[in-house]
């Protein structure tokens, strides 16, 4: 089967981030951090439904409850997708006014991992080590792990959940840490792969069921599947956009790679060479599958 790549939903989003395939719904949701909003489109019937946040959302992941836990500006927010009312669930960075959340995901054990930044003066410029990593847990208490973050962004575990990865953005690299399952506790930190020129800026990512890492490649217009153990890019798969901002596995068999993307900060030129910039796009024929998302469990 060849690799095939369609845009599948065609949006202009600021900056489209964060695809989760919600399985209950067999439907993707994701969000437009600057245009704030919240997305969930239905492949089987085109439709997509919309929250509007009020500031920055970063994120959006299902619960184990039916409703969505979402990153908003600087608080851990609780989503009623029906009546679109959000309340705060806890606050973080409250000595940063100008930090935002950025991504978000869920541990298999059911705690959400998700880190900040500074708000952006452009694309990929803003004040640095201002962001930090937490975590959420079922009780709703937050664990700062580490701050000096640039810009916090893809996060994933391996399969056997021994191993945390992670991306800041502007250290070009994917990072991987011991994880322990139990406490949510990390340690360790090292590097497993260094993008090469021309990949550009590392951005959101996700694990596939053989544990090789899919990065999305922000301002290099493609998708990379790495192998974490030996630190190699195994193979990439090129876009018709520069600004690819995240990715999932999807569909009924997970073998649909959905990827978002962006187009904030392009002008009028830029635009009209790259006019499905902020659109999601659709791969099929890779031959990997990926695994379902994790709800969190509080």
């Amino acid at each position: 089967m060849s690799v095939k790549v369609e845009c599948v939903v065609k949006d202009r989003c600021e900056i489209g981030e964060g695809p989760v395939w919600e399985e209950k719904k067999q439907s993707l949701l994701f969000v437009d951090i600057s245009g704030k909003k919240i997305h969930s489109w239905n492949p089987a019937t085109n439709q997509k439904d919309t929250v509007i946040t009020e500031k920055f959302v970063g994120f959006a992941v299902p619960r184990q409850s039916g409703c969505y836990l979402i990153g908003e500006g600087r608080r851990f927010g609780a989503l009623d997708w029906e009546s679109k009312s959000i309340s705060t669930i806890a606050l973080i960075d409250e000595d940063k006014p100008n930090n935002r959340f950025n991504d978000g995901k869920v541990d298999p054990a059911g705690r959400l991992f998700a880190g900040t930044m500074a708000m952006e003066e452009r694309p990929a410029v803003l004040e640095l080590k201002q962001g930090s990593l937490f975590s959420l847990n079922k009780d709703h208490s937050v664990v700062k792990h580490f701050d000096q973050v640039d810009l916090s962004n893809g996060l994933d575990w391996s399969l056997d959940h021994k191993t945390f990865y992670y991306i800041d953005s502007l250290t070009y690299s994917v990072e991987a840490f011991n994880y322990d399952i139990n406490s949510g506790s990390i340690s360790n930190r090292r590097m497993v792969y260094k993008m090469e020129e021309g990949e550009g800026i590392p951005d959101g990512m996700c694990i596939d069921a053989d544990d090789r890492l899919w990065v999305a490649c922000y301002n290099g217009g493609r998708v990379i599947c790495v192998d974490p153990q030996k630190g190699v890019r195994l193979r990439t798969v090129k876009l018709p956009v520069d600004k690819i901002t995240s990715c999932c596995f999807g569909g009924k068999e997970y073998s649909d790679l959905y990827v978002t993307s962006a187009c904030m900060g392009m002008s009028e030129a830029e635009m009209a060479k790259q006019p499905q910039a902020g659109s999601v796009f659709k791969i099929t024929g890779l031959g990997a599958k990926g695994i379902p998302s994790n709800p969190f469990c509080g």
